[in-house]
């Protein structure tokens, strides 16, 4: 499964854990300007503004798992299985198959209020990339510098929820989410009050006891807390450093460790990388399981005025500073 989250210090950082048991070829990838994208339902665009993220190419296109364009957008796409339905071709509504998403959304809006307008006309369709790959069950979150909404196609039709909380992990559907989430209105950051019973003063022996009660497994519903209550009482300074280093301390309170969810015979699913995205500066950072100490990719030190591709191999293996 998987992990979204939004984080607000001087600068808009975007971002998400991907939580698989098996990794393709993943690349950041940027694509400049005049990358010519041919979309499924017949639009062509032979000019659009750049886009970063992270990406399996195939056939010289890339398969965008999440990225940001350079306006300051920023999308992922989710696993969603079960809810998710991908629908047939519609007249009257923009056919975009569901590995199109995020550069159809990436390549011709600004913001999430562009977006949404877009969205409207959308019908999310079950065409293929290719017979070996087929759709996968997605839902996606966008995020721009105001606010972020979450996008869900399921058997009623495509819904657009706004997104209070900044998060976004698999299922159930975002509304039963933001539900489930009023079980835990009584956490706190703070030690918290007793509240046991009228009269009874019950010694506070340990610093986070307003915190107990937050989940702490690995299923979506559980994530979804934890990593809402996690960012919603995030604090950092507004340099840099800090601040994406706050950000992976974010997606880090719901990583996935290798042995921990067993999917049976020897597949285990674990984090494969995690990302930040600064909207603002055009900065794409990202960590692997292999490989805590973060990289970065900043677009504009590219030429983002060409049609090439350009691709960077993860770096995986640990890096270690000694310091004698």
């Amino acid at each position: 499964m998987c992990t979204a989250a939004t984080y607000f210090s001087k600068d808009h950082y975007f971002g998400r854990n991907l939580d698989l048991e098996y990794s393709y070829h993943e690349q950041v990838v940027v694509m400049p300007r005049k990358f010519p994208l041919s979309f499924r339902n017949g639009k062509e665009l032979k000019e659009h503004p750049a886009l970063i993220g992270m990406a399996f190419v195939v056939g010289g296109y890339p398969l965008f798992y999440d990225g940001m364009n350079e306006k300051g957008l920023g999308m992922a796409g989710l696993n969603f299985p079960d809810n998710c339905v991908f629908n047939e071709p519609k007249e009257g509504k923009d056919n975009v198959a569901s590995f199109e998403m995020i550069p159809w959304i990436l390549s011709q809006c600004a913001d999430v209020d562009e977006a949404e307008k877009l969205l409207a006309r959308i019908n999310v369709t079950n065409e293929a990339f290719s017979k070996e790959l087929p759709p996968n069950p997605l839902h996606w979150m966008l995020s721009d510098k105001k606010r972020q909404i979450v996008v869900e196609q399921t058997a009623s039709g495509l819904h657009v929820y706004d997104d209070p909380v900044g998060v976004m992990t698999n299922n159930p559907t975002f509304d039963m989410q933001m539900m489930h989430l009023a079980d835990y209105r009584n956490l706190t950051a703070d030690q918290g009050e007793c509240r046991f019973a009228k009269g009874l003063d019950l010694h506070a022996y340990s610093r986070g006891m307003g915190g107990i009660g937050l989940p702490g497994d690995l299923s979506s519903a559980s994530r979804f807390v934890k990593v809402a209550f996690t960012r919603m009482n995030s604090l950092s300074a507004e340099d840099e450093s800090s601040a994406v280093s706050q950000f992976f301390h974010i997606l880090g309170s719901v990583e996935q460790q290798k042995g921990l969810c067993h999917l049976g015979e020897d597949k285990y699913e674990y984090t494969i990388y995690s990302s930040c995205c600064n909207l603002d500066q055009g900065i794409y950072y990202y960590t692997t399981y292999e490989n805590s100490r973060i990289s970065a990719v900043d677009m504009h030190r590219e030429d983002l005025g060409c049609e090439e591709l350009k691709t960077f191999d993860l770096i995986k293996g640990q890096q270690f500073d000694f310091q004698n």
